[in-house]
């Protein structure tokens, strides 16, 4: 049985959902609260390190994964200083969601995150190593374009309850949104909607690329399997006719038909098969679930319980979104 489904409803003007948005946000109570979720905090059975060369640099770049006491929340270690994977310290970046602390970078986060999130790592230490010494930024592995490689490394080792500093578990927390939240931007729109359980919906519209074209995608994680199985496989995808364009802004010198899928808007996709027939959609929420495991705090969870509606958003407004859903 099918877990997620296609919807196949037409978008909702992004004008009329506003309305309606700032209509139903007039109540007093606060956007989001902090609740129990009913499991405890964990972490990684044991280490594991992965290497690959990324997206936009080009660069080969070392992950470690090592196990966090509970409350320590995930953090990269970069040239022996700790970036908090928290949406502090998130800064706008084309393409890609980046963090920056202290004028050092790591690019690219959302995959390796959007898997932590899903797999409950709640806690975890990130090192990371670029090939140069003297590099002051980092860019996250980009594999097959995929989560699956964070996945299966990570399904590899194992889970474990976390212990505090005191050999404590904790319990875990998650935000919960009390009334809706949304940003925008012209036509482009994420909303954040009350509700019982953690969904996710998507859509996106390239009317220029027939084989793209309009879609929507709806999924909530009702087990443990269902990132893994319906999200995680789906890589990242570009439209060929302005690959040369990114090329010329210093983008995706490390890209290629291995680590992306590229869609023509003469000839279609490129390099087939498709994992899913919607994979392009599916991988639109991947990045969602990374740039929003940014509100996370203290090993609790950062994807909400709430219905998230997107259509055509990116990095952006993704992270702008999870400004407003932070807890203070």
């Amino acid at each position: 049985m099918r877990l997620s489904v296609t919807v196949t409803v037409k978008a909702t003007k992004p004008s009329s959902l506003v309305t309606w948005i700032r209509y139903s946000s007039a109540a007093s109570s606060p956007i989001v609260s902090l609740n129990p979720c009913g499991r405890l905090q964990q972490t990684l059975a044991g280490s594991v390190e992965v290497k690959g060369k990324s997206l936009h640099s080009g660069k080969f770049s070392t992950v470690k994964l090592i196990p966090e006491i509970a409350g320590a929340g995930r953090y990269f270690e970069f040239r022996s200083s700790f970036i908090p994977a928290s949406i502090e310290f998130a800064q706008e970046s084309p393409l890609c969601t980046t963090l920056l602390k202290d004028e050092l970078k790591i690019r690219t986060v959302e995959h390796l995150l959007s898997a932590l999130e899903a797999k409950g790592v709640d806690n975890c230490r990130i090192q990371i190593e670029s090939e140069s010494s003297d590099d002051r930024e980092v860019e996250v592995p980009i594999f097959d374009g995929s989560a699956k490689e964070w996945v299966n490394a990570i399904q590899g080792v194992g889970l474990k309850v976390a212990q505090n500093h005191v050999g404590e578990s904790v319990e875990k927390m998650v935000a919960h949104v009390n009334k809706p939240v949304y940003v925008c931007k012209n036509d482009s729109f994420v909303a954040a909607f009350p509700a019982l359980e953690t969904r996710i919906t998507c859509g996106i519209d390239f009317p220029q690329v027939p084989a793209i074209g309009c879609q929507w995608f709806s999924w909530r994680p009702i087990h443990e399997s269902s990132f893994a199985r319906d999200i995680a496989p789906s890589r990242t995808f570009c439209v060929y006719e302005e690959v040369e364009r990114m090329r010329e802004a210093g983008l995706i010198k490390g890209g290629s038909l291995d680590n992306a899928i590229v869609c023509s808007a003469e000839h279609g996709w490129m390099n087939p098969p498709l994992q899913f027939e919607n994979e392009a959609c599916r991988h639109k929420i991947l990045d969602l679930i990374g740039d929003l495991s940014l509100v996370a705090r203290g090993g609790n969870g950062g994807l909400p319980v709430a219905h998230i509606i997107a259509f055509k958003a990116g990095h952006a407004l993704h992270t702008d979104l999870a400004r407003h859903l932070t807890i203070d």
